[in-house]
């Protein structure tokens, strides 16, 4: 079935977006009917050789101009962002394919989205995170009636957001969860490897369950960048998305380039303290549009998978 989306997805690239869709394969199965599903090895990006057919069902991406014409550039500011949240695609997320959602907008039926992790909790008032994603997704996705769940516990660690969430997704059953990880982690000490080994295995069993996921690493500041355990954190995080291909939002990357561009705007100690509590209030304030950006141009991937190229015989 073909997405008709207005032009207002994506700053008007509604044809990236409706072509994108109309490619993808409606092989993900409902959360409620709980049936696994195999998680797929990285497509490789070499040339195909001449006796291997390519495929004449589905264009190729090369021939869809107007989603390539929507990619940012990895090293200038998104200018999608506000002005104070502009961070380079390279410093901002790595991308992965969400058949899940794009499956809810195929059937026109409203987003579930599942939030989680110590920072996407309190949902009481408009200036929480959970409710700026929810109205970011909103503008993102016109027509489309998103809808956000906020479940995040103050303080929870890895091992213990995988407990709950079993019984969390039974019963929300969301296209999608978006998982801020690691901070707590870090700060408690956690054995590295044990916590590397419980992300990977949740998020394999989230994907399990036909839901998509998008990974948020932890924050950055000033005096959590000389902790090496913490940087470490970081990097597990950053290895289980690409292992598991999920998108993951590179939160701590981010905070970093707006504190560097903030502190050179400015001179002296006291404009520099004042740019350290700036830093803090956009770290929640723009994650919201982070985490929509990365949602938005995960879902522009093309669900056409590389042929797998044949070695020659010698």
């Amino acid at each position: 079935m073909a997405l008709s989306l207005p032009p207002a997805l994506l700053g008007g690239v509604s044809l990236a977006m409706a072509s994108c869709l109309a490619l993808a394969q409606s092989s993900q199965v409902p959360a409620s009917q709980v049936q696994p599903s195999q998680v797929q090895g990285p497509a490789t990006t070499q040339a195909v050789p001449a006796n291997v057919p390519a495929p004449s069902s589905q264009p190729a991406l090369a021939e869809i101009p107007a989603l390539q014409a929507t990619a940012p550039s990895p090293d200038a500011p998104d200018p999608s962002l506000s002005p104070e949240c502009r961070v380079p695609g390279s410093k901002l997320y790595t991308l992965a394919k969400l058949k899940a959602v794009k499956k809810a907008l195929r059937e026109h039926r409203a987003v579930q989205v599942l939030t989680i992790g110590s920072n996407s909790g309190g949902i009481g008032t408009a200036a929480t995170y959970p409710v700026r994603l929810e109205d970011a997704l909103t503008r993102s996705l016109p027509d489309v009636e998103v809808t956000v769940e906020s479940r995040g516990v103050s303080g929870e660690i890895a091992f213990g957001a995988a407990e709950r969430l079993r019984n969390q997704v039974a019963e929300i059953e969301p296209d999608l969860v978006v998982w801020q990880v690691g901070g707590n982690d870090a700060l408690a000490r956690v054995d590295i490897e044990e916590f590397a080994q419980s992300l990977a295995e949740t998020v394999a069993w989230i994907k399990s369950h036909g839901i998509d996921v998008v990974l948020v690493d932890p924050q950055y500041t000033a005096s959590l960048a000389k902790d090496d355990y913490y940087r470490q954190f970081v990097q597990a995080i950053q290895k289980v998305a690409e292992r598991e291909q999920v998108p993951l939002v590179q939160r701590y990357e981010a905070m970093r380039y707006l504190a560097t561009r903030a502190i050179s705007a400015l001179k002296g100690d006291t404009a520099q303290a004042g740019a350290g509590f700036r830093l803090a209030d956009l770290g929640y304030r723009c994650m919201a549009e982070h985490v929509t950006r990365a949602i938005t141009v995960s879902l522009l991937q093309p669900d056409i998978a590389t042929p797998a190229v044949v070695a020659p015989a010698h």
